[in-house]
């Protein structure tokens, strides 16, 4: 996420209904079953896009954690240490694909700390706001017990959505599959975040977002120290690959190529380093040396 003010924000976790499903009533995301917990994580990568008509299924939030700004404590002037370690697009896309590694971070109990590693649709308004939706894995030092969580975040809630029936360990991988879907007005367009488990897609996010059906898309590590307990903390290396991009909505995906993909990258600080295999469809980041 880009939260250059998180050093002032209080986390709220809000339980959620069952269903924990909050969807607009014409949206067909909305029809698809519920996906059933406790399925096994994937052996195997997604053989094709996923799709709201083939065998798929919505993924049941277990807590919803809003984001709300309040002002800094008496004293605290500095933000916290803020690490983004990989690449944005520089043009705009409807989708972006790819494998994420799972690695336990040294996330400190009861601080602000987090690691993500995740993919991101986002447009700049022109004002100074962004809007975007995110999904892939987080560590938080608030909530999560130390546990690797996938997770979806989205600027329509402000809010973090955790995804707990998926348990996800350190070794793991998995697939994650952002993609914008038809248009859904003048002023939105819905973007919908996917996670590939057992031998389906499972939808964790249906957002209709000011973003049109394209936009610039990321794929980062992000390692954010609280601003309080300043001190860097480990974060063993984190892989990416087969990240691939696609240039219209339902299009043919390629990969994010530094000759076909256009790129600015955040290349490490604060002693976290990115190693480059291929730019940009395989690399990792994490700890330096």
């Amino acid at each position: 996420m880009t939260l250059r003010w998180l050093p002032r924000i209080a986390l709220v976790a809000v339980l959620i209904a069952t269903s924990g499903w909050a969807a607009f009533d014409d949206d067909p995301a909305a029809r698809l079953p519920l996906c059933r917990p406790g399925q096994p994580a994937p052996d195997s990568p997604p053989a094709e896009p996923p799709s709201l008509t083939r065998d798929a299924c919505r993924a049941r939030p277990t807590s919803v954690q809003h984001v709300r700004a309040t002002p800094l404590p008496a004293g605290l002037r500095s933000p916290g240490s803020y690490s983004h370690l990989g690449a944005t697009s520089a043009g705009s896309w409807s989708g972006v694909l790819g494998r994420i590694g799972v690695r336990d971070a040294a996330v400190r109990k009861d601080t602000l700390d987090f690691t993500a590693a995740r993919f991101m649709a986002r447009r700049d308004a022109g004002d100074g706001h962004t809007t975007w939706l995110e999904a892939g894995w987080a560590e938080t030092g608030w909530s999560g017990g130390g546990r690797q969580r996938i997770y979806t975040y989205d600027t329509n809630r402000n809010s973090w959505t955790f995804f707990e029936d998926y348990k996800i360990h350190s070794g793991d991988q998995i697939w994650i599959y952002l993609e914008s879907g038809p248009d859904s007005g003048q002023l939105a367009n819905e973007w919908r975040a996917w996670l590939w488990w057992g031998d389906k897609w499972h939808l964790l996010a249906s957002q209709r977002l000011p973003l049109t059906s394209s936009a610039q898309v990321e794929q980062y590590v992000e390692v954010y120290s609280d601003a309080q307990n300043p001190a860097s903390y480990s974060v063993p290396p984190i892989a990416f690959d087969n990240v691939q991009v696609k240039s219209t909505p339902g299009g043919q995906a390629q990969f994010w190529r530094a000759d076909r993909v256009p790129s600015t990258t955040g290349d490490g600080s604060a002693g976290y380093c990115v190693d480059w295999t291929t730019r940009f469809d395989t690399w990792s980041a994490g700890d330096c040396g």
